[in-house]
């Protein structure tokens, strides 16, 4: 189920907005231009599908997301208990980081968490499947998929060279984990 939970950045433990409701998410992360929707319209392949099977189950919805943010490609990502190295992988989205491009998500299985730090406030978005989710050029952010990931989400570039992230040195993302279940 989407999620919604959004903290002031120095009460970890309070969050002042924690919501379920998908058009509220929306409303909530619209004002700092992050996109969030739920594509419900189209059945996942199953989980075990290759990419080249996910990429053409999605290709009309990409085509025009794509064509929207002129971004040149699209990628299928899976992280679980059996990705080599995940725990470094992990630790590597855990810290918090910009992009030089929007970070463009959408969740065919699975779940994780995209956590913003803007203006004072810490934004724990809870995507799964069905959800896009995009961050914009510049925003700090995280991302946690828990210690037992289980992801398959498609990956939208505009650089050729895919994903690449500047980090912050911030240690906010220590001081509020996701809220992983």
């Amino acid at each position: 189920m989407s999620s919604l939970l959004i903290f002031n950045d120095t009460k970890p433990g309070e969050p002042v907005v924690n919501t379920h409701d998908p058009a509220v998410i929306a409303a909530e992360l619209a004002p700092l231009n992050v996109r969030f929707e739920r594509w419900t319209d189209v059945e996942p392949p199953p989980r075990d599908a290759d990419s080249e099977t996910v990429l053409a189950c999605y290709a009309p919805w990409l085509d025009r997301l794509m064509g929207e943010t002129g971004a040149g490609s699209a990628d299928v990502i899976r992280i679980d208990v059996n990705t080599p190295g995940r725990e470094v992988l992990r630790e590597k989205f855990l810290s918090e980081h910009i992009h030089s491009e929007d970070e463009v998500r959408f969740f065919v299985h699975g779940s994780g968490h995209f956590v913003l730090h803007v203006d004072g406030r810490v934004y724990d978005i809870g995507c799964t499947q069905g959800d896009l989710i995009s961050v914009p050029t510049g925003t700090p952010h995280w991302f946690d998929a828990g210690e037992m990931p289980d992801v398959v989400a498609l990956r939208i570039f505009t650089h050729k060279d895919g994903w690449i992230a500047e980090y912050t040195g911030d240690d906010i993302a220590l001081r509020f984990p996701a809220a992983v279940a």
